[in-house]
């Protein structure tokens, strides 16, 4: 069972030089305790993501930590220079000595295509221009391409991944799309989601359309949900029934300011319906035990991947909760 961290990295009190170096920290102490990788969102324009360029943060991290694996989960390929992206995604591979995953995706918010300057209902068709030409810019040293927003010609890149034949990418929220060409991915929602999502991921890999992740052997799907822990679990449940709803409120600030229907995985902010659920772990480190134990039981997960710091937790909140996962259930599952 391998465990990583998902972090959206709210705005919180205090400077962004100071969130900065709390999250820093956190990552030297996750790096130490064993964590495999380290997921970073990216959103813009709301209090959700205080580090937007993913990739400015994660060379940061790259320096200050050793062996956990550094990804975006994800880059939102539409907002991005491809050409320019490709360098800096080899920059970091070198930077982070081979530890770098990239997540990719469109962007599930048609306000920030707007405000990008972009039409929402091109979203798709961009990210699957700039997918393709970040493939094969990371594949081929010089290459050519013509497309409906890019055009290139003979184009040399002397920059290279460290790792090859590059490395590992990730498109999360859709097991199909992912399946299908082989990408690792990330799922979220109750047991039965995950089990059913696991189950269609691995049908769609025995007879996948492509393989963009030839240098992965076994794509890797995991879950993701968010955790409190506490030496009481009174204590856990009474911070997150203030924690929750305010990362509620940093998640759908674009989508109510500008009434866009969309699927809430914060549940409205609904902490009991979290809870119920099973998207939200608020215990002891007994109970974390029992609840993880009963998820890989019911869905057969192998990666989990966990958000430590949401809402409006402090940071030695943070902190607290994550020194007892490590103290005391990371060992459990770990014999």
């Amino acid at each position: 069972m391998r465990f990583g961290i998902f972090d959206h990295m709210e705005f919180r009190s205090g400077s962004l030089a100071e969130l900065y170096e709390e999250r820093l920290c956190m990552l030297e102490f996750a790096d130490e305790a064993g964590f495999w990788c380290y997921h970073k969102a990216e959103h813009h324009f709301i209090r959700l993501d205080a580090a937007p360029s993913g990739t400015v943060f994660l060379a940061a991290a790259s320096q200050r930590t050793e062996r956990i694996r550094l990804g975006s989960l994800v880059l939102l390929l539409p907002f991005y220079e491809p050409l320019r992206l490709i360098e800096e995604v080899c920059m970091l591979d070198h930077l982070s000595k081979g530890r770098l995953e990239i997540g990719v995706g469109k962007g599930i918010s048609p306000a920030e295509h707007t405000l990008w300057g972009k039409d929402p209902e091109t979203a798709r068709e961009r990210f699957e221009e700039a997918f393709e030409l970040l493939r094969t810019g990371l594949a081929n040293t010089t290459f050519s391409y013509s497309g409906k927003n890019h055009v290139f010609g003979n184009i040399s890149l002397p920059h290279r991944p460290l790792q090859q034949p590059h490395p590992g990418f990730w498109y999360p929220g859709n097991v199909d799309y992912a399946g299908r060409h082989r990408l690792n991915t990330i799922t979220a929602g109750p047991p039965e989601a995950i089990k059913n999502a696991i189950a269609h991921f691995r049908t769609q890999l025995d007879q996948p359309d492509a393989d963009w992740n030839p240098g992965v052997a076994d794509p890797v799907i995991g879950a993701t949900l968010h955790i409190y822990l506490d030496s009481s679990k009174q204590g856990a449940l009474a911070r997150v029934h203030q924690a929750y709803p305010a990362y509620h409120r940093n998640l759908v600030t674009l989508f109510e300011r500008y009434d866009i229907p969309f699927t809430d995985p914060s549940l409205g902010g609904n902490t009991e319906l979290a809870l119920q659920l099973g998207v939200l772990i608020a215990a002891t480190p007994e109970n974390a035990i029992e609840q993880i134990e009963h998820l890989i039981s019911e869905t057969g997960i192998e990666y989990l991947t966990l958000s430590f710091a949401w809402g409006d937790l402090t940071h030695q909140e943070t902190m607290d909760s994550l020194q007892l996962f490590v103290q005391e259930v990371m060992p459990y599952f770990q014999r």
